[in-house]
């Protein structure tokens, strides 16, 4: 599935879902008849009279242009007077009928590569829930423009790395629970074997051993609980091992964080 039509998925998801009129979004990029970003509006959803296609909204300016500059979500009651935001393109959005408004970007490898809006054609503020809707399809689609981009699409790959992984776990927990050094010496040798030892990034992260086994079992597609029952240990503290294990790896999302730690060579990839 490529980046537009996860993020046409989003915005009909959004649409539907959030109440608002219209749904649009648009990619973080350099046009070339510009020398800085701009988010260039060319996806929509709902009722638009067209005055908003093609429109490059400056980084900095407009409300698309500001939450990019933020780096999070920005909702505003009214965008023709709100005093949160330039008003550059007043002249658009009020052909377009527009009153409340939010925007919340996408972030992937800590930079802006879209922003997704939410408005409606009344006088009425959005919604706590629509704004909701809004920010959780953009995280959503990180974690799968995140997946699209790092991720091995062969099945046949993607099977063969889970059993490794699946693999990497068990010899892992087999390790701890051997009393004889040699004998755990030497599964830990053969638990490293299956680690890629020319990593593509972050080739100086550490984890702890349990923030490996934490995300190795995630990487099975385990969630809190599971891992909490597979390690011994409590669900909070699993979340803790995973959350620390995120920060060092540079990582917003558990999904992002399993994939950057295979091409730190700290899982099976």
């Amino acid at each position: 599935m490529s980046e537009t039509t996860s993020v046409r998925d989003a915005l009909r998801r959004i649409r539907r879902s959030s109440g608002v009129s219209l749904a649009f979004a648009g990619m973080v990029s350099v046009p070339p008849t510009r020398q800085r970003q701009a988010v260039r509006l060319e996806h929509f959803e709902g009722a638009t009279r067209g005055a908003l296609n093609g429109v490059a909204v400056d980084v900095g300016h407009g409300l698309g242009g500001k939450v990019v500059t933020m780096r999070r979500p920005l909702a505003v009651d009214d965008y023709l007077r709100t005093p949160q935001i330039t008003h550059r393109y007043n002249p658009i959005i009020a052909t377009e009928g527009l009153g409340a408004m939010a925007a919340v970007p996408v972030i992937v490898d800590r930079s802006p590569i879209a922003v997704l809006y939410g408005a409606v054609h009344t006088d009425n503020p959005l919604g706590g829930r629509a704004f909701d809707i809004l920010a959780d399809e953009a995280r959503a689609l990180e974690q799968r423009i995140v997946a699209e981009r790092l991720s091995v699409a062969s099945p046949d790959r993607d099977e063969l790395r889970d059993r490794l992984t699946d693999a990497y776990s068990r010899l892992r927990r087999l390790q701890r629970s051997v009393a004889d050094e040699t004998l755990a010496a030497e599964i830990e040798r053969i638990g490293d074997g299956l680690l890629d030892d020319t990593p593509d990034v972050n080739p100086a992260v550490r984890l702890t051993q349990r923030e490996q086994d934490v995300l190795a079992l995630a990487a099975l597609g385990h969630g809190n609980a599971r891992i909490a029952e597979e390690l011994g240990i409590g669900v909070q503290t699993a979340k803790g091992y995973m959350k620390d294990a995120m920060a060092k790896l540079g990582a917003t999302t558990r999904l992002e964080a399993v994939v950057l730690a295979r091409r730190s060579g700290l899982l099976p990839g």
